[in-house]
């Protein structure tokens, strides 16, 4: 938030009290710095080992809803450790309460994520080696200070000499100047392959010498020669304050209730989502996305990126303060984090939280009275947004009036561009400016929604439409009917969308009914489904095997965290929700957890470059047979003396 800046009509709050206030708080600096003072007084783990990531242990559910606000918090942390020196992680369990380290597992294989401090360490690494230099003085480089490296994941494809290490593969562009956008300058045809234990150059691929192109196609206020008249002053402005509070992290709003976690890997999290005291959801997140490219060009066929499971995106969460990514009477919430060597860095405001004006919530004019009721919709806004290299993805909640949960994605940023011959960009994708290509890709994500309607016994109902048949008791052909079905075992749950039905799914609670006596439900609206192009026996296709379904359900077990798998860097495909499912556990009348895929297909455009405007993704979730009636419909009218109501009075 810039506050000298006049334009910007925002105001702030920012909460940073390392008070806890509930069991589902996340770790404080304080506390982040105390479990990396156990792990480090403990004498197996010495100062050779570094941190992957440090995360609270959510407690159980009975412990989180016993809770009394005041009583004291048992306090636990997930930590997972690496080496330098030798493979695997270990994933530990370190008691804030006890002070000393519960439990300890040693995996071998796994790999850590690619950690933030990496990123210019890979950087440096590439320019300094000789066969990139000679390979960049090929192409006219000569200035290395110039040449830009983005470190990304190098996937599980059995390429010789890669097997079992731990890697990145880069891709590399130029600056012709200082902030100059170097994605308009791709360096076609080569790339490196880095140990990023060691920062050894294991490779270095130069494919094919492609003309650099040296159009330079900037975005930066500074570049632009001839800028539109801006719009007059729109001011959002809440004069008696805002409808919201926050105590801690606990936000109440109207007739909702939701705690706003944080961590490294997922970044924002929703916890006990609850409506007027009634339970919706216990958890809410996005916890994988996958990113994969469409083209089989030399390289770049690697690029199928896991920018959640791979990088962590809350480690990669703006500072909301130096801008208006939010705009209104907002309030913030930091973000503490641990850094590889352990050090605590705090994202100041990574959580934006405000309202907004939603639109017409609803309205009736009854024209024999000439009376008119109407009401205008408000949402509670919660969000973040992460820069993952080249992209941002904002993440927003919203909270409706109607009852309603909304979740939107927004992908902006810069696309992945490469090098072309100009005027032929191949098949793969489309010239965005002469001499550089942006390559068809699509944007896969997972959200885990851990769901508790009216309680932690629900079921899914399969929602389809179909048409009567033409008959005597269909006679004008216009009769179509909504069939539900109860999905039962988790093999069962795994479902995909189908249009010609417009297939939707209930999460019910059966033990619990409304006033026409059906059992109280929220629906998940798939409103973004996307069809995938990889091949599902493809390296990368197995790595991705959740994207198979728009949908999964199962039982709830906690350690049961991310759709694939919980160490996702060079991973085989194992561990994830398809694994989940082979237990054909009941998911009927228990504890349930969704996994909803969603996203964006994403066919290149000119207009996405320099920068891409926001495109969106999202789902929601909105209450059916939750209400006896409208939510809204006891909305008190606005006794503005502006408003439509208090006009139509005087009339």
């Amino acid at each position: 938030m810039d506050a000298s800046n006049p334009s910007c009509a925002c105001t702030s709050t920012t909460q940073r009290s390392d008070d806890l206030r509930h069991p589902l708080d996340p770790l404080t600096a304080s506390e982040i710095r105390a479990v990396v003072q156990i792990v480090r007084n403990d004498p197996e783990y010495g100062a050779d080992f570094l941190f992957e990531t440090i995360e609270l242990l959510e407690p159980e559910k009975p412990v989180v809803r016993q809770y009394v606000p005041g009583e004291p918090i048992v306090r636990a942390a997930r930590v997972n450790l690496f080496k330098v020196k030798q493979d695997g992680i270990w994933r530990l369990i370190v008691s804030l309460t006890r002070q000393k380290v519960l439990t300890s597992k040693y995996l071998p294989t796994a790999k850590p994520m690619i950690q933030l401090e990496q990123f210019t360490a890979i950087e440096d690494a590439v320019r300094a080696a000789p066969q990139f230099i000679d390979a960049c003085r090929k192409r006219g480089i000569e200035d290395m200070s110039l040449v830009c490296i983005d470190p990304w994941s190098a996937g599980n494809f059995g390429i010789p000499g890669e097997d079992g290490r731990y890697l990145a593969h880069v891709f590399a562009w130029v600056r012709l100047r200082e902030n100059d956008n170097l994605y308009a300058h791709p360096i076609g045809g080569l790339n490196a392959v880095v140990d990023i234990k060691t920062y050894e150059i294991i490779r270095v691929d130069d494919h094919e010498i492609i003309p650099i192109p040296t159009t330079e196609v900037n975005y930066e206020a500074e570049f632009i020669k001839n800028p539109r008249t801006p719009y007059k002053p729109l001011d959002i402005v809440q004069p008696e304050g805002v409808s919201f509070k926050l105590d801690g992290h606990r936000i109440t709003w109207d007739r909702w209730s939701v705690l706003a976690g944080f961590n490294s890997r997922e970044g924002l999290t929703l916890h006990d989502i609850s409506y007027d005291g009634r339970p919706i959801a216990h958890r809410a997140s996005l916890v994988e996305m996958v990113v994969p490219y469409g083209t089989t060009d030399e390289g770049h066929f690697r690029k199928n990126v896991f920018d959640i499971g791979e990088y962590g995106i809350g480690k990669l969460a703006n500072s909301l303060k130096l801008g208006c990514d939010c705009l209104g009477a907002i309030e913030y919430l930091d973000a503490h984090l641990a850094n590889m060597d352990g050090n605590v860095v705090t994202i100041e405001n990574a959580i934006c939280i405000h309202e907004e004006d939603a639109g017409l919530l609803w309205k009736h004019w009854d024209f024999r009275t000439n009376k008119v009721e109407s009401r205008r919709a408000r949402r509670l806004v919660v969000s973040c947004i992460a820069t993952v290299a080249n992209y941002e993805y904002g993440l927003f909640w919203y909270f409706h009036t109607d009852g309603s949960i909304q979740f939107e994605l927004k992908a902006t940023g810069i696309i992945n561009t490469a090098a072309c011959w100009p005027g032929q960009p191949g098949k793969y994708g489309k010239e965005v400016a002469p001499g550089v290509v942006g390559h068809i890709h699509q944007h896969i994500f997972c959200a885990r929604l851990d769901m508790n309607v009216d309680g932690d016994r629900n079921s899914v109902v399969e929602l389809n439409t179909h048409a009567d048949s033409w008959g005597p008791d269909n006679a004008y052909g216009n009769g179509f009917h909504e069939e539900e079905t109860v999905l039962k075992t988790e093999l069962g749950g795994c479902r995909q969308i189908n249009p010609a039905t417009h297939r939707a799914w209930k999460v019910v609670n059966p033990n619990r009914k409304n006033w026409v006596g059906t059992p109280t439900a929220y629906k998940l609206e798939a409103s973004h489904p996307v069809t995938p192009f990889v091949h599902p026996d493809s390296p990368s296709g197995n790595r991705s095997n959740f994207i198979r379904n728009q949908l999964w359900v199962t039982a709830y077990d906690p350690e049961e965290r991310y759709p694939a798998g919980e160490h996702m860097n060079h991973s085989d495909g194992t561990g994830g929700v398809a694994d989940f499912v082979k237990k054909n556990r009941n998911i009927e009348n228990t504890d349930i957890v969704l996994w909803h895929v969603f996203g964006l297909h994403h066919q290149v455009r000119p207009e996405d470059f320099p920068v891409q405007p926001c495109i969106f993704t999202g789902f929601k979730l909105m209450p059916s047979g939750f209400f006896d009636a409208n939510p809204g419909i006891d909305l008190a009218p606005d006794n503005n003396k502006a408003s439509c109501h208090a006009q139509a009075a005087k009339q």
